[in-house]
């Protein structure tokens, strides 16, 4: 069972500086009403918080409601507003063969961006660092921010992390991401790095800015080179003891299934499959070298035999695995994401009309708007929760003033 922490009065100031600033980040200016309505808040205590994150730099007093324009009788109510330029965030999506980054105001918008190709098995953990910092720094560039600006940064990896924030690399291709990642970021740069699983981060921002908006039990499929999952059971993101919560490896055990590879892999397998035989296809048609999973896709579209069947199986396989995840955790609804979401949308009816063969509690399915950047914008979410939740504890950088 979990130590109960006492209900100190600095955790309790802390806990309401939190409050407010969240309801901050998603609104405009806002009055003292507004925020006691939004966290149930007394007024001593609204006014007592936001006038000390005045003071630390989070928040900005704006004009009182009468001088902004709205009347009132008495005393005018008085209106602040998030800072959103007090610092910035780090999302950092750190894949196999691909890092992402994107740095973001305090609202989570996004303000520059870097991605660039790697190879993880290629060099070692120190030339990787030093690649994912690059990238990192010139998302920084691209939004126009200094390092001395960021408060905090989220990467997501491709393995199960622990809640101590390690990974877990108990299997060789999971210890490619073991690379000493947050001290070597902290010493170089002074950055307190988070680290979580990459189908994890996907599940918070699907569920922040996705198709799970508002939706307190949901699984994320990422379902493009392999599959991996998150899970949010009752609002709340799921770990498990090791963190592997949401890992997919049994599916190697499934009729039909048999492995954890993911719609563009399997797409570009079965397209080479069928392109050394002599059947027909326009297929055959497209750039020289391996035809890519958007290229099946389209084919399919224009009524390719060869394409349609391809479609024809990865929807009868990712019934299978929405229905096994539908059987074991119950959800409302399962997200497929990733860079391949948008082209398979076109399976979501074959998907939910096979449901019913693998489930007998079938999930509703949809396909998440947000491509290839599910990630990083769950990273930039973690990276707000976490500004959020320490905003007293943490010191903003004195404002850049441009030449």
């Amino acid at each position: 069972m979990a130590e109960l922490v006492p209900a100190t009065p600095q955790l309790l100031r802390r806990v309401s500086a939190g409050a407010v600033l969240e309801f901050m980040r998603a609104s405009g200016a806002v009055t003292v009403t507004d925020v006691m309505a939004a966290t149930g808040l007394t007024r001593a205590t609204t006014i007592a918080v936001c006038e000390d994150l005045v003071g630390r730099g989070w928040i900005l007093e704006r004009e009182n409601q009468r001088e902004f324009g709205g009347y009132q009788k008495g005393r005018p109510a008085r209106r602040f507003e998030l800072n959103e330029r007090a610092g910035v965030v780090l999302g950092i999506d750190i894949g196999y063969a691909k890092v992402t980054a994107v740095a973001s105001d305090l609202r989570g918008t996004a303000l520059g961006r870097s991605s660039l190709p790697f190879q993880a098995g290629e060099v070692g953990s120190r030339e990787r660092i030093a690649f994912i910092d690059e990238v990192a720094m010139a998302a920084l560039q691209a939004a126009g921010a200094e390092p001395a600006q960021v408060l905090a940064v989220c990467a997501g990896v491709a393995a199960p992390v622990d809640r101590h924030g390690e990974v877990v690399a108990t299997q060789k291709f999971w210890g490619l991401f073991d690379l000493g990642l947050r001290p070597a970021l902290k010493e170089t740069r002074g950055w307190t790095v988070l680290l979580e699983n990459d189908a994890n981060l996907a599940a918070l921002g699907e569920r922040w800015q996705g198709a799970a908006a508002g939706i307190d039990d949901v699984v994320v499929i990422l379902a493009s080179e392999r599959l991996g999952s998150g899970i949010v059971e009752g609002g709340r993101l799921v770990h498990g003891t090791q963190g592997s919560a949401g890992e997919l490896a049994y599916l190697d055990l499934v009729e039909g299934v048999g492995d954890t590879y993911g719609i563009a892999y399997l797409a570009r397998k079965w397209a080479a499959e069928a392109l050394a035989t002599p059947v027909p296809t326009a297929l055959r048609d497209g750039r020289h070298g391996r035809v890519e999973a958007e290229q099946v896709f389209a084919a399919a579209a224009s009524g390719d035999a060869v394409a349609t069947g391809i479609l024809d199986r990865l929807a009868d396989r990712m019934a299978r695995v929405v229905g096994t995840v539908a059987t074991l955790l119950n959800p409302e609804l399962v997200v497929i994401g990733g860079g391949v979401a948008q082209s398979a949308d076109v399976l979501l009816a074959s998907i939910t009309e096979r449901l019913e063969d693998f489930t007998a509690t079938p999930a509703r399915v949809a396909v998440s708007p947000l491509g290839d950047s599910i990630v990083t914008v769950g990273a930039v979410r973690c990276a707000l929760d976490y500004v959020e939740k320490n905003s007293l504890d943490l010191e903003l950088p004195a404002p850049v003033i441009s030449a």
